[in-house]
């Protein structure tokens, strides 16, 4: 669900006419007039806000030729507080109309592939659906609250069609169910990009390591096209296909490179993970503790583990509760962290030690169990805490009178 933002240098020619076209629109009675209405598929783009396409219904009223797109996948970036807002899963989304020609002008620019499937209904379901948007459009009703997963600018086109169509559809979902996590369908799209791969799955919890149904999955624009590729009509006479016909309307070629990116959190944690193995047994034949390293170490895993306890705790995503990475970057490593630097022959320090290694083996054992799944570049980094963590408890007493030279 892309979260759409209509460029600025596409709109200001085009806001008068418009302005014109939508007057007359919300003026004009549902039932005077008759429509061809279709879902538009957009995929995804190579930035992570479009990583997973988008999706929106185009209003075409056959009489005046007057063709709209409703798009419920847009945001105001003048919103006081934005990113705060934004991060905390306070930030209201809103259905938005544009012309179809405005709306296709950004996915032409960026060569990113449209499909419309044209809907087979009758003038009333038409004329229910044109009506229920412009409701939903009225400046009361406009705007929501977005969640990712369950209210998102494709689960409100699902919404609709339900609420319009009532028992009349029927989605023919496959009675043998690919059992996928939502974790495992991000990964779908995000596999070529792994930093923000990685960092998804730094912020979600084990949440979405639970299996979605055929319904749920539908909160990602291309399953909804296929489920509306699957559905019928059924009620008012012989049963018909949900979709009366598919148009291309983009199709560029493929421009995602395919190639290996060395630059990527696999090779670097594990060169990381190396070079500490490396200096550990440095540090052990020579009898120094490399206590720099560690400080740094523990203080940005306190970091995340305060952003962990912040998305879980203090903001509104349902997606980041039980966050189980905060058993290896833990907020109490930044007291680690100042007693190697300020203290390090307080007795509690050796105590925080052992309990770090704790729970970085604990980490390893919800990961192995199922509890959560981590990104698998993580495994590295746990080994690191599980290192130093076990090489500090043993020997900080120990090398205690060379910490002068570290």
């Amino acid at each position: 669900m892309q979260l759409e933002i209509q460029m600025r240098t596409f709109r200001k020619p085009l806001l008068l006419g418009l302005s014109l076209i939508l007057g007359v629109l919300l003026t004009l009675p549902a039932n005077a007039a008759q429509y061809k209405i279709s879902l538009l598929t957009c995929d995804p783009g190579d930035e992570l806000y479009s990583t997973f396409g988008h999706t929106a219904v185009r209003i075409l009223e056959l009489e005046s030729g007057q063709d709209l797109v409703f798009n419920y996948g847009t945001f105001d970036f003048n919103t006081p507080f934005f990113y705060i807002k934004f991060m905390r899963r306070t930030l209201d989304y809103q259905l938005s109309l544009t012309t179809t020609e405005n709306f296709l002008r950004e996915y032409n620019y960026f060569k990113r592939n449209v499909r419309e499937q044209e809907l087979n209904l009758s003038q009333e379901q038409s004329q229910k659906i044109v009506a229920f948007l412009q409701t939903n459009y009225q400046p009361e009703n406009r705007k929501y609250r977005y969640d990712f997963f369950f209210d998102n600018c494709t689960t409100r086109i699902t919404d609709m069609m339900e609420t319009v169509l009532g028992e009349s559809l029927k989605w023919n979902y496959p009675s043998e169910n690919k059992n996928k996590t939502f974790r495992n369908l991000i990964d779908e799209y995000v596999y070529t990009l792994p930093w923000s791969d990685l960092g998804i799955d730094l912020a979600l919890g084990a949440v979405i390591d639970r299996e979605a149904t055929e319904a749920e999955k539908a909160f990602l624009p291309d399953y909804l096209e296929a489920a509306f590729e699957r559905a019928t009509i059924i009620g008012d006479g012989p049963e018909r296909p949900l979709v009366s016909q598919n148009n291309l309307i983009y199709d560029f070629p493929e421009t995602r490179g395919t190639g290996i990116n060395l630059v990527n959190p696999y090779v670097i944690f594990w060169t990381f993970a190396i070079l500490v193995g490396i200096l550990t047994f440095i540090g052990f034949k020579k009898k120094r503790l490399f206590k720099g390293f560690d400080i740094t170490l523990f203080t940005v895993l306190g970091l995340l583990g305060i952003l962990i306890v912040f998305l879980w705790f203090f903001t509104a995503h349902s997606q980041t509760k039980n966050n189980w990475n905060l058993f290896w970057a833990f907020p109490g490593h930044l007291y680690i962290a100042y007693l190697l630097f300020r203290k390090p022959n307080k007795a509690i320090l050796k105590t925080l030690l052992l309990a770090a290694m704790i729970l970085a083996d604990i980490a390893l054992i919800i990961w192995i169990l199922g509890f959560q799944s981590f990104h698998p570049s993580i495994l590295p980094l746990l080994l690191i805490v599980i290192l130093r963590t076990n090489f500090l408890y043993y020997n900080l007493g120990r090398f205690s009178t060379l910490n002068k030279r570290t």
